[in-house]
């Protein structure tokens, strides 16, 4: 069976009918709920001095209303694993499109900060669902010599809809007491845009096979690389599935699939470990205690969000060239040296400058490198028939991670200090560098059906 399918593989591989810009058409789409997931995170930055004054928040309230959507978006992933199975992962994204529309309008003109956690929760619920189902239906409807960029391209989205949060939150600043207000209200905008569009992309060809639809699925593998690609492809999908049973959450950790999922658990932890959140989330408050007024601090948020832009097109270029392993390790050593200095550079009080500087220095190294290779990753390394569930498990163990450390942020910062704040930062780096080059599989240039048979040393 391992010949037969290797085989078929390379004669996909082969192949040189693909038709891109249907692909590019399909990811891009698909990827506007990177730019929702992207926009909703960041949007709080700008907010955070107007909505703390208006419900006279303490330290660890604003942490909370910072961090609860990381709870939220840990829920959605819990509920997307399932659902992407049982909806398709088309209609399941259509759902997140409507609750990201309702909850922008509903966190910005919550009257109490019950109602306002509330709205920001449920709007994470719409995140980490988008966030788990976006990166997997790139992945799967795209061709193996593709999946690096277009995953790729996800990650881009992202960065896309922080840039917009951060000029948004710059264009609304000075809109009276309710500009906060209108920063969250934002939001609803791009979402029916992302609603809208979803009615023009087909549904992942693996979840139409696995529910029996192959008529289906030989459409949308034809209109991507021709009959010949679909004949081979769908070879390929259905000998996956073949050899699958229905895998139950507590199969994740049988012996012979824990070690596949126990890496794409630390890939998640270590991606909300290394301090972007204290970046993305506080940065005009980091500027503010650099020295820097309040609408310089909103500009230089501008520019974070230019430079995370700008860098995300240095991974797009590399990661089918280097591959994922090394570039996930060059981003965590350089990502540690670069957080030491960020350290140094509040110990010793050094000039705002300096601190943009580092600042900006951070966001370039990780959006080149940790920022889109995780997606691609988490994307890649679980077999077929335990994909929805692994992955649900990843995302989860992110969001939760992401709710630590963004939630804990200002506790530290006032605890702790910045310095300290940073030199964890940098110690999480190093070790996450050691896990890569110990235990990180290479995945680039594989189809997801080889890079099964490798990691599970599926019998013939």
């Amino acid at each position: 069976m391992a010949v037969l399918i290797q085989s078929q593989s390379q004669a996909v591989s082969s192949l040189a009918t693909i038709n891109r810009q249907y692909v590019y058409l399909i990811s891009a789409i698909a990827a506007l709920g990177g730019v929702l997931f992207g926009f909703d995170l960041v949007i709080i930055s700008g907010t955070v001095p107007f909505f703390t004054q208006f419900f006279r928040l303490d330290a660890f309230q604003t942490g909370w209303a910072v961090g609860c959507i990381n709870l939220g978006a840990a829920l959605g992933a819990l509920l997307a694993g399932k659902l992407s199975d049982s909806l398709g992962r088309r209609r399941l994204l259509m759902l997140c499109a409507g609750l990201f529309a309702l909850t922008g309008a509903g966190t910005g003109w919550a009257m109490s900060f019950p109602l306002f956690v509330g709205f920001r929760m449920l709007s994470g619920v719409a995140v980490g669902a988008a966030a788990l189902v976006c990166p997997m239906y790139v992945a799967e409807i795209s061709p193996a010599t593709m999946r690096g960029r277009m995953v790729s391209f996800y990650q881009l989205s992202i960065v896309i809809g922080i840039l917009l949060a951060y000029l948004s939150n710059y264009l609304l600043l000075n809109t009276g007491a309710d500009n906060w207000r209108w920063m969250f209200s934002a939001q609803s905008a791009p979402s029916l845009l992302f609603f809208v569009g979803l009615f023009l992309v087909a549904e992942s060809p693996r979840w139409l096979i696995r529910k029996g639809r192959h008529e289906e699925a030989g459409g949308v593998l034809t209109r991507i690389g021709g009959p010949d690609y679909a004949q081979a492809e769908a070879a390929q999908i259905q000998a996956s599935f073949a050899q699958e049973s229905r895998e139950a959450v507590g199969d994740l950790f049988r012996k012979e699939l824990w070690p596949i999922v126990f890496i794409g658990i630390v890939v998640a932890v270590f991606s909300q470990a290394v301090g972007q959140n204290s970046l993305f989330s506080y940065a005009p408050e980091l500027f503010r205690q650099a020295g820097m007024g309040q609408d310089s601090a909103f500009l230089q948020s501008i520019i974070i969000g230019v430079i995370n832009f700008l860098f995300t097109f240095v991974a797009i270029g590399t990661i089918d060239k280097l591959g994922r392993k090394k570039l996930l390790q060059y981003g965590s050593v350089l990502l540690g040296l670069d957080a030491l200095a960020l350290s140094a550079a509040f110990y010793w009080q050094l000039p705002g400058a300096w601190v943009l500087v580092f600042v900006l220095t951070f966001i370039a190294i990780y959006a080149a490198t940790l920022g889109p290779v995780t997606w691609v990753a988490l994307s890649e390394l679980f077999p077929n028939r335990i994909r929805g569930n692994a992955l649900a498990l990843a995302t989860l163990a992110l969001w939760i991670t992401n709710f630590f450390t963004t939630a804990s942020f200002p506790i530290m910062k006032q605890h702790w200090g910045l310095p300290l704040t940073f030199g964890l930062h940098a110690l999480l780096c190093f070790v996450y560098f050691l896990f890569v080059r110990l235990r990180m599989p290479e995945t680039k240039g594989k189809s997801l059906e080889e890079i099964e048979r490798e990691l599970t040393r599926m019998p013939d």
